[in-house]
């Protein structure tokens, strides 16, 4: 069996879905701290296959599948195993009662060339191969035959977990044989003895099974049938002695019941009766409406004469005229008096502005004319300097040559310009022209600057203008408005007036409001004392109501105190009278009581001189009793009967068992098997030996005397010790020899699907030093160079590690493990 993947999640503590893909791991190590979770991914290859772990204890463990909280755990496992892949799946959920049970379990057999990553995908269970099984049960057998190891087998051989690393040393011959059996494929010369034995079991068995209920039947004689029909007619005298007395106990038990509900009755009435008193301020309610009722009145006057007030100042008010009438036209002779103040302002600066423009005017007109004159000027200077460069072309010509430069005339070098003589015509030229040049700009610049101006002043004179215009136009229409309006005294005069009645109109409807208020306050006071006045009716009502069986006098309706007063009095009295009956009542129940105890008493009397307990229903008891003896009769018969049809059986099973038996011990005797688990267990022990002395530095051999394992220690003069004497290390070190050489020898002999194709170790390294550890190193490597096994090993020796090229480092955090690849 060689794992290929491993699929976890909610199994123990990976509580989050994990992946090991083991695909080319030939040799790996699980690494990582201390109850990280490296032994629980053997536990889950254990899990896959076998529905158990070894530190469970067994398949009632199952609970620990878990992880904390969970509610599932599921576990998938891929392996190879005689050349074929399967899948491996388990599946535990936990009970609304917190019990734990396989839900799912199954085996398939995978198609050739299966990509294992398509797991990822999330493929249906019928995307994975043929269903070799599909039940926990069937597992078993399945598992068995893909794998050829049962579950004791396989953790001693391939997987060996910790705290069984030493099994296959300490186990006893037969199981070692076993094993070996298993290995090499030897069942088939078993077969027929173990079909042989099984059939002789079974005879025997059934033999025993015959016996036990033989043995069963022992009771069944003459003397134990008489008593068991004497007790059938004890017990039919007694359901009729308890028959004829449960009449009377009926009828005093009625007599009692019938007293003790009279009594009860009295007391209810007694208690109802007494219950009947007037509450506390009834009296005051009736008052109490009086006074709400007459301040309800007083408010509604009140609020009668505010709104009188209120109607005649708004009369009032209607009658000064329309406010807002005269507010316009107060604000009409404000807005001519203003208007016109502005109006002799605007006329003011029209004036100034015409003057202003007018000064404006003529300084354009001067400038233009200067810069007319500048024009002339210039044109003036360019024509003398026209008139010079043609009397004196020379002089002309040197103003334009630089030094090297051609001649245009005579088209030679220059080598150097000559100055032009002091004094020329053409330079007295230029230079009036240069100045009559900036004489005609600096004019224009001021013609610029004098015609913005101008402008300016026109836009401000029109500016002017315009607003003149239009106040004119508004005052021209305020006076057609104020045209036979009262004066601005006048309307200032009835504004006032109407200020006044507006406040006293304002203060009589706060007056209304007010009045109001309290009005409706008041009419909530009447209605909450009206309201207590019915609720102190209803409770009386209902007081009388509940008296109605009692006959209760009639009420006054007009006067709710005098009512609760004269029920109050008719209570009291109608109490008194059944008081007085009470005592005899009690009485008729003691006795009553004391008659059904007596009868009961007899009755117990008769079931105890039968040897039963008193029951609670004397003629069920007695029924059940006189059924359970006809029935203990009936069974005593059928017992007689069957054992006369057992003793015939055990003829038979035991002719059957001698016969299985005789042949069984033939088929045991089986040389030949005997002779290949002899030459396997010498294989084994060889290499084991080579092994373990590499090991111990040549310190020890290992040896078998008929199973027994022995060590020969060289440094004690070749002592030979039992494996169980020795130590802690010295025991790991026969281990792992025995381990690896049934990984080395064995495996290449096994012809049957349980050939080794890995083998996993966890447990040991941190007690071995420095050199046997080196030495234990190089083995592994050595067995995993030869490339048929697959080699495992869970440590957290770090030495260890670093020389395993494939390492599984195993973490947890507080939710879960995690699994990283690490190495090539």
């Amino acid at each position: 069996m060689r794992p290929i993947r491993l699929d976890l999640a909610g199994f123990t503590v990976f509580r989050d879905e994990t992946t090991i893909d083991f695909t080319d791991a030939d040799f790996f190590a699980l690494v990582g701290p201390t109850g990280s979770g490296k032994s629980t991914v053997l536990d889950a290859i254990c899990f896959a296959l076998y529905g158990t772990v070894p530190r469970w204890g067994g398949t009632r463990g199952l609970g620990n599948a878990l992880a904390p909280s969970a509610t599932e755990a599921r576990v998938r496992l891929v392996f190879e195993s005689g050349g074929a892949r399967y899948v491996a799946t388990r599946v535990v959920r936990r009970d609304s009662r917190g019990n734990a049970k396989t839900a799912n379990a199954g085996l398939q057999l995978m198609p050739d060339g299966f990509d294992v990553t398509k797991l990822d995908t999330g493929l249906s269970p019928e995307d994975l191969g043929e269903v070799v099984a599909g039940t926990p049960a069937e597992m078993d057998t399945a598992v068995l035959e893909a794998v050829g190891l049962p579950y004791e087998q396989f953790t001693s051989c391939v997987v060996l977990p910790q705290g069984q690393f030493a099994d296959f040393l300490h186990a006893r011959p037969a199981t070692r044989q076993q094993i070996l059996v298993n290995l090499l494929g030897l069942g088939v010369y078993e077969q027929v003895q173990q079909r042989a034995t099984t059939r002789a079991g079974q005879a025997e068995a059934k033999l025993e099974a015959v016996d036990q209920l033989l043995a069963g039947l022992a009771d069944v004689d003459d003397a134990t049938l008489e008593r068991v029909a004497g007790q059938v007619d004890r017990m039919t005298e007694l359901a009729e002695a308890v028959i004829a007395a449960v009449p009377e106990l009926d009828a005093a038990r009625a007599t009692a019941r019938e007293a003790s509900a009279a009594l009860a009755a009295l007391d209810t009435e007694l208690a109802v009766l007494g219950a009947v008193r007037a509450p506390d301020g009834v009296a005051e309610v009736a008052r109490a409406v009086t006074a709400a009722r007459a301040e309800a009145d007083a408010a509604s006057n009140a609020v009668s004469l505010a709104e009188e007030r209120e109607e005649k100042l708004r009369g009032e008010l209607a009658a000064a005229g329309d406010e807002s009438t005269l507010r316009l036209a107060l604000r009409a002779y404000a807005d001519r008096e203003q208007l016109t103040g502005r109006a002799e302002q605007v006329r003011a600066a029209v004036e100034t502005a015409g003057a202003e423009h007018d000064v404006a005017v003529r300084a354009l007109t001067e400038a233009r004319a200067a810069a007319e004159r500048a024009e002339e000027e210039l044109a003036a200077a360019f024509h003398a300097h026209e008139e010079a460069k043609a009397a004196d072309q020379a002089t002309a010509l040197r103003a334009h040559l630089t030094d090297g430069a051609s001649c245009p005339v005579c088209e030679q070098t220059v080598a150097r310009v000559p100055a032009i003589p002091a004094g020329s015509a053409v330079a007295r030229a230029v230079a009036a022209g240069k100045a009559a040049r900036a004489a005609s700009e600096a004019a224009k610049r001021v013609v610029g600057e004098r015609d913005t101006a101008a402008r300016e002043r026109d836009r401000v004179l029109l500016r002017a203008r315009a607003e003149h215009d239009e106040l004119g136009a508004r005052l021209a229409e305020l006076d057609e408005r104020l045209a036979g309006a009262a004066t601005a005294e006048a309307l200032r005069a009835t504004l006032a007036e109407h200020s006044r009645l507006r406040q006293g109109l304002d203060e009589a409807a706060a007056a209304v409001r007010a009045g109001r208020d309290a009005a409706r306050r008041a009419r909530g006071a009447v209605d909450a004392a009206e309201e207590r006045l019915r609720a102190a009716w209803r409770r009386f009502d209902d007081t009388r109501d509940g008296l109605a069986r009692f006959g209760p006098p009639a009420a006054d309706r007009d006067d709710v105190a005098g009512a609760w007063t004269v029920l109050a009095g008719w209570a009291g009295v109608e109490a008194g009278r059944r008081r007085s009956e009470r005592a005899g009542l009690a009485v008729a129940v003691t006795e009553a009581e004391t008659a059904a105890g007596a009868v009961t008493a007899r009755i117990a009397g008769i079931f105890a001189d039968a040897g039963l307990p008193a029951p609670d229903d004397p003629v069920r008891a007695a029924t059940v009793a006189v059924e359970r003896a006809e029935a203990e009769r009936r069974r005593l018969v059928e017992r007689r009967e069957q054992a006369g049809e057992l003793r015939t059986q055990r003829t038979e099973h035991e002719r059957q068992a001698q016969v299985a038996r005789a042949l069984a011990g033939h088929l045991r005797a089986n040389n030949f098997e005997r002779w290949l688990l002899a030459e396997a267990l010498d294989l084994l022990v060889d290499g084991a030996s080579g092994i373990l002395r590499e090991l111990s530095g040549g310190q020890y051999d290992l040896v078998h005397d008929k199973g027994e394992f022995f060590v020969v220690d060289h440094h004690d003069a070749g002592l030979r010790r039992g494996v169980r004497t020795l130590s802690g290390g010295e025991t790991f070190q026969a281990s792992l020899a025995l381990a690896l050489a049934l990984s080395q020898q064995l495996a290449g002999m096994s012809t049957t699907a349980a050939s080794l194709e890995s083998i996993v170790l966890d447990e040991g390294f941190g007690t071995l030093d420095a050199a046997t550890l080196d030495t234990v190193a190089a083995t592994l490597e050595n067995l995993a160079a030869r490339g048929d096994r697959m080699v495992g090993v869970v440590t957290h020796v770090p030495a260890l590690a670093e020389r395993i090229p494939v390492r599984f480092e195993v973490r947890k955090d507080a939710r879960s493990a995690r699994v990283e690849r690490t190495g090539r």
